[in-house]
């Protein structure tokens, strides 16, 4: 009775997460997927993302700001949008590349990650999420780097 007991808690949700087991921040990032999908502010995607980091909290937001910045300059092809709530920035309608930045999720570091779309390919394995401590000259010219290759530019 005791080992049943044990595996239905094993494979049970989160506490406080629902039925599905998504935390509160999980649940707010689908929703805000689901409202991009439809169509968000049918506006500019720059716009929509510039909202975004100035939503966050200060030192994300100034990360955000870099991000986006190296972003537009090293792949001036990408466009700007939000994805999952994030800046994103994709191609063909496809994201490439996003920030996740550490408030989002409650994270101890902000994100770079990249999708399938990206042109990152390394052999048989490759990484494709970054996490970003502190901003500084040689992180700024890796995510040029990163972004570049990503976009294929």
């Amino acid at each position: 009775m005791a080992a049943k007991k044990a595996a239905g808690k094993a494979g049970g949700a989160k506490k406080g997460g629902g039925a599905a087991g998504f935390s509160a921040e999980e649940k707010a990032a689908m929703k805000e997927y689901l409202r991009e999908k439809r169509g968000g502010s049918k506006g500019d995607g720059e716009a929509d993302v510039l909202a975004k980091i100035a939503g966050m909290a200060e030192g994300d937001r100034q990360m955000a700001e870099r991000v986006h910045a190296v972003v537009r300059a090293a792949a001036p092809g990408l466009v700007p949008r939000t994805w999952y709530g994030m800046p994103a920035y994709s191609r063909d309608g496809n994201v490439v590349c996003f920030f996740q930045n550490a408030g989002k999720f409650k994270a101890r570091y902000s994100t770079l990650g990249f999708s399938d779309k990206a042109k990152l390919d390394e052999g048989a394995m490759w990484a494709t999420s970054f996490a970003i401590v502190e901003w500084n000259a040689e992180v700024e010219g890796r995510v040029r780097e990163l972004v570049r290759r990503a976009a294929g530019e």
